[in-house]
């Protein structure tokens, strides 16, 4: 069954993880929550899950063991082009936040911690440590459709955003809705 889970998220990003948008297709004049690039209000306040997921080495975690510092997921895969395009930003991110903002990139890969670790060679991130969300349980409780998700917890659990696509994390903006200056 989780198999199957897994190939429905794996089928819903793939159908929308890097897709052009069509040539009839008009964007709507005001973001829609839960569109691509759109930051999301609607689960504000709502509590994080409490599924683990795997650090390197085996060691099982999750949300709540983060408590006390403010939290960003971001739900990605080595498959998916927005993905891998927006990952060096994310870095860039976590080196700035320092301190204040934990990152977790949480890899939905069905290869596991072998196309993890393909990705995050030595030194290529200066700030990031991957984490592994397999059978995907993190990706099935927040009501992941596609990739990249990333999710902003506050520092007691709790739902702050999310945003479903890739993001400009170096934008001036986005770095204020996280707390942080650039």
């Amino acid at each position: 069954m989780r198999s199957l889970i897994g190939l429905l998220l794996v089928t819903a990003s793939l159908s929308g993880c890097d897709a052009p948008p069509s040539a009839d297709t008009q964007k709507p004049a005001t973001p829609q929550p839960g569109a691509a690039g759109v930051i999301d209000r609607s689960q504000t306040g709502k509590a994080g899950p409490t599924v683990r997921f795997e650090a390197a080495g085996g060691k099982t975690l999750s949300l709540a063991d983060f408590r006390g510092t403010p939290v960003l997921v971001n739900l990605w895969a080595t498959w998916c082009a927005p993905c891998v395009t927006e990952m060096p930003a994310i870095d860039r991110l976590a080196k700035r936040a320092g301190g204040r903002l934990m990152i977790l990139p949480i890899s939905e890969d069905m290869e596991g911690w072998k196309a993890v670790n393909g990705f995050f060679k030595p030194s290529r991130f200066a700030a990031l440590t991957p984490y592994l969300d397999q059978p995907n349980d993190f990706a099935l409780a927040v009501g992941a459709t596609g990739l990249p998700v990333t999710i902003l917890y506050d520092s007691s659990g709790r739902e702050v955003w999310r945003v479903n696509g890739p993001l400009e994390w170096d934008d001036l903006r986005v770095a204020r809705e996280l707390g942080l200056s650039l």
